[in-house]
């Protein structure tokens, strides 16, 4: 038991240990935040934190874990991830070069074979070989992960405390597929958790007020590295719904992401340009401070990651029931909020709480 939770508690320790350096670093390097008319701080804050959780989650993974070729590729995709994002904090990269670094970084794990080779028809069960469609669906899922953690990373604390849900409950689902007899989906778990608590340590100084952002050096690792320990880990299954359980899992990010796209193109916009629909501005236009509307979208998290832990010990006939009645709750309350660009029972901008303003132009 000591060799399982030494990852954990080293990751724990060091994010929280190395937060206040990075901080400074960040500082030092210019990877701030300035405040203005579109953001929630009234100072500069530094925003390069992620170094942070990707330095506790690294070293407890060189020091703890088995060194397989796939999580050597984990980790340089992660790396390579990592200084597109500080690059991003510090100098400000065109959306363009971010996502081609995105992308170089995907086809470094795509490179050491992790892919997505099949999906399972949840209708019958059968298994679909992807044959040549394998790489570009699992770029493709890498990269919108990665945006779409990206994207949520609008409160304080946000990003972050989604990110340490969501690898919990994809260590929950491969508990439930696997067992801990499986020693290569033991090794998946304990990966997960390793991250779930650099994070942690991390949100000491990370949640609302915050002294520190994640900025996009965090919310691109932390995304790219929930996407890649899915296919590590979920894809392995033969199960009817193992395609559909990922898609739960990252419901909030996945979800704020495309009802921004369709909102946008109903609205005939460019699909790039940053508007005030999101969730969480939607929460706080409705009157929920910064905290509350973070620990609203916490829960609504935890309730996802427990419906997938659910989908996965049921039949998949009822699996598919249940996620008809998801499907449709979702599509009903996210119209009610106003996330998909009407005004639901949301305020619109004018009315927003004079704490809250925009904090980034992400998207």
């Amino acid at each position: 038991m000591a060799y399982y939770l030494a990852a954990p508690v080293l990751a724990l320790v060091l994010g929280f240990l190395l937060t206040p350096p990075v901080r400074k670093l960040a500082v030092k390097v210019g990877a701030l935040d300035y405040p203005d008319q579109r953001k929630v701080h009234s100072g500069t804050m530094p925003r390069m934190g992620g170094l942070a959780v990707y330095a506790a989650f690294v070293v407890a993974v060189l020091v703890f874990r088995q060194l397989t070729p796939q999580v050597l590729s984990l980790l340089a995709g992660a790396t390579a991830i990592l200084f597109v994002g500080m690059a991003d904090d510090i100098y400000g990269l065109p959306a363009v070069v971010k996502l081609v670094g995105q992308i170089l970084a995907a086809l470094v794990v795509v490179k050491f074979g992790i892919q997505v080779y099949y999906v399972t028809n949840p209708l019958n069960g059968q298994i679909i070989l992807l044959g040549w469609l394998a790489i570009p669906l699992t770029v493709f899922w890498i990269v919108a992960v990665t945006n779409a953690v990206n994207l949520i990373d609008g409160l304080d604390g946000l990003a972050g405390g989604v990110s340490c849900i969501a690898a919990l409950t994809i260590a929950a689902v491969t508990w439930t597929q696997f067992g801990a007899g499986h020693g290569g989906m033991t090794e998946m778990i304990m990966l997960a958790l390793t991250l779930v608590a650099a994070v942690a340590g991390f949100l000491r100084f990370n949640f609302h007020p915050a002294k520190i952002f994640l900025g996009d050096t965090g919310s691109m690792f932390l995304g790219f590295t929930l996407a890649v320990l899915a296919i590590m880990s979920l894809t392995k299954s033969a199960a009817a719904v193992s395609v559909i359980i990922p898609l739960v899992i990252l419901g909030v990010p996945l979800l704020d992401t495309f009802f921004a796209i369709f909102r946008r193109c109903y609205q005939r916009r460019p699909i790039f340009q940053p508007d005030k629909h999101h969730l969480h501005h939607q929460l706080m236009a409705m009157g929920l401070n910064h905290r509350q509307t973070v620990l609203v979208i916490y829960g609504l998290s935890a309730f996802l990651g427990l419906n997938a832990v659910v989908i996965n010990l049921i039949t998949s006939d009822q699996a598919l029931v249940l996620l008809v009645i998801l499907a449709v709750a979702v599509i009903y309350l996210a119209n009610r909020v106003g996330v998909l660009g009407r005004t639901g029972r949301a305020r619109m901008r004018s009315d927003l709480p004079k704490e809250y303003k925009q904090r980034s132009s992400k998207m």
